[in-house]
């Protein structure tokens, strides 16, 4: 599928919109596409969704159309590199653009397999970027293929492994051909079921299953794990299967690892040393599931709020019917973000029963208004409680039941229990913080301090509902002092973790690079919910960093006399503020700081 004339060894393209126009006309010139524009549009539709640039200055940009005439790989070199938004925030300087025709079975996955398949060989990768010309490029994949083809099986054992990501695509395809290939060279028979975009591909049959020696889980999502019952299975991340897949092998082939029971309630010194990966996991398959709602919501309301303007006195003033719509829309989705985050956290525990418990106990926290981090607490308990009744010993006339009655039903009532708990200590705090925050002086250091960690703490949950209400209240009073402070923290955490994401790429993953944008988006219009992925996915890095700089920047607003007669945020409230100068600083210092202080401890966590 790779021919010389789709081969280009000097791409001129200076960004990543001219790289795409440049590879789709090589496409074009060789006459393998019928309608060039259409299939431009589908390469960088699926750009949108997330990049195509992977690690060591790849990228794969692909796509899948009638615009397509038959499947077809183009290649291209470009000397200086461009920014793709790779997953290790380098450049992209060797580019494989795949086009497949509508109507195969998804064959651009298949040809994206094969290509990262070679791509993971260190040897063959150092060669393809010191090619000069399109024959040496030829000649190379032609003298890899044939090593592969040549390769024997040598050793005793039989390994099944299963890989998947979070996305589906990059990694879980490249943890997967990492594996295959050492498991090639070893000479070791092994089989890898991809849990990628496209669904199950490769599925491990009960055969495999039971004739393998052991089992590799690279995942960093949800799988079906209950067919691994009595099984040795290694358990890490999907990209310690691309970093090591050699000792995974060996592992599995030596007998390591820890034998699988769904309903064991002892835990192995393997299993609790992978216990903060699976914490982790499960987390962030709250966030992921979460992100779009977070994403859609923040523009929606973002963009009413932006096109109506802000009324001192009264906050945001949306009275444009089909704006109050886009702002309606907009409040809904940001409604469902907690409890889909603890609904997903909790299916990640429990698999499907653990959602309807995770649901409602999302749903509850978002009504106690503990916000994000109730949302994790009311996740992780539904989760644990929805596994541990699940894993009941019941009569056999009861199992057909349990999944679809029993289960969702105690672990719904016993998180309904939970949090009716929690949601009492909530109320009380939230009013005994009122009246500390009433017994301070209006306009003073001290005051401005505190209420700038209260609202960057929980973005949006009790602590920061208590300071914004406070804020809100001085207004009515002719006390317009303490909202200016306020107003300045509401959009630090947001400015500030876009900003991170935008100055130091290479410590985010694509996903939070995309998020990143969404939410320095969300912090112009005072949303500091924008915030709440990034604080969910690395609290102890994130809270720290937006608290630190939502605090300078309300004490730099206290200093300034700063002061905001309407009930909201952010540099759209600036037509409302005495002293503009100054509130403008306080953002700009207090974002920087969050943004420098949030990548540094990420590279120390690194």
């Amino acid at each position: 599928m790779l021919s010389k004339e789709f081969i280009k060894m000097n791409l001129t393209g200076k960004n990543k919109n001219e790289i795409l126009e440049e590879m789709v006309d090589i496409l074009d010139k060789g006459g393998v596409l019928n309608d060039k524009e259409e299939y431009l549009r589908v390469v960088k539709e699926r750009e949108a969704t997330s990049s195509t640039g992977l690690e060591e200055g790849i990228a794969i940009p692909h796509g899948k159309t009638k615009a397509v005439k038959k499947a077809t790989i183009a290649f291209g070199k470009s000397e200086t590199g461009v920014d793709f938004n790779s997953l290790d925030g380098e450049k992209a300087r060797l580019f494989f653009m795949i086009a497949a025709p509508e109507g195969t079975t998804d064959e651009h996955i298949e040809m994206l397999s094969k290509i990262t398949n070679k791509l993971l060989n260190d040897e063959f990768r150092e060669k393809l970027d010191n090619a000069k010309t399109e024959n040496e490029i030829i000649k190379l994949f032609n003298t890899i293929e044939k090593k592969e083809n040549e390769a024997t099986i040598k050793r005793d054992g039989y390994v099944v492994a299963v890989t998947a990501c979070p996305v589906g695509i990059a990694h879980t395809y490249m943890a997967a051909d990492s594996l295959i290939n050492k498991a090639l060279e070893l000479g070791v028979d092994i089989k890898v079921e991809t849990n990628g975009s496209v669904g199950v591909k490769n599925e491990l049959t009960a055969e495999d299953i039971k004739r393998a020696t052991g089992v590799i889980i690279a995942a960093d999502k949800s799988i079906d794990m209950d067919r691994f019952e009595g099984k040795k299975l290694i358990q890490v991340p999907v990209k310690e299967a691309i970093r090591i897949p050699e000792e995974l092998i060996n592992k599995t082939l030596n007998g390591e690892g820890t034998i699988f029971h769904s309903s064991s309630k002892k835990e192995s010194k393997t299993t609790a040393k992978n216990e903060k990966t699976g914490a982790y996991k499960h987390l962030m398959n709250g966030v992921s599931n979460m992100l779009p709602l977070v994403v859609c919501g923040g523009v929606l309301i973002a963009l009413s709020i932006a096109l109506s303007g802000i009324k001192a006195g009264a906050g945001a003033d949306v009275t444009n019917p089909f704006l109050k719509s886009m702002l309606d829309l907009g409040v809904t989705a940001f409604g469902l973000m907690i409890p889909v985050l603890s609904g997903y956290i909790a299916m990640s525990i429990a698999d499907r029963p653990g959602l309807a418990p995770g649901l409602v106990g999302g749903a509850l926290a978002n009504t106690a208004g503990a916000g994000f981090l109730g949302g994790i607490v009311a996740g992780f308990a539904a989760g644990y409680i929805a596994k541990w009744v699940k894993n009941w010993n019941v009569p056999a006339g009861l199992r057909p039941i349990m999944p679809i009655f029993v289960i969702p039903l105690v672990s719904t009532g016993l998180v309904g229990v939970l949090m009716y708990f929690i949601s009492s200590p909530i109320s009380g705090f939230m009013n005994a913080l009122t009246n500390v925050l009433k017994g301070m002086q209006a306009g003073s250091i001290f005051l401005a301090l505190i209420l700038g960690l209260m609202i960057s703490f929980d973005m949006g949950g009790p602590i920061n509902k208590v300071a914004f209400l406070f804020g809100s209240a001085m207004i009515t009073q002719g006390v317009p002092e303490v909202m200016g402070p306020i107003a300045v923290a509401i959009c630090i955490p947001p400015i500030g973790m876009g900003l991170a994401t935008m100055i130091g790429g290479k410590n985010f993953e694509i996903s939070e690079r995309e998020a990143g944008k969404a939410a320095f988006a969300m912090g112009l219009i005072g949303i500091t919910e924008g915030a709440i992925p990034f604080a969910a996915a690395d609290p102890l890095r994130v809270i720290p960093s937006i608290m630190t700089g939502s605090a300078i920047g309300a004490v730099i607003a206290a200093i300034g006399k700063v002061t905001d007669h309407a009930p909201h945020g952010g540099p759209i409230v600036l037509p409302v503020v005495d002293n503009k100068l100054m509130f403008i600083i306080a953002i700009v210092v207090g974002s920087l700081i969050t943004a420098i202080m949030v990548n540094i401890l990420k590279k120390i966590k690194k």
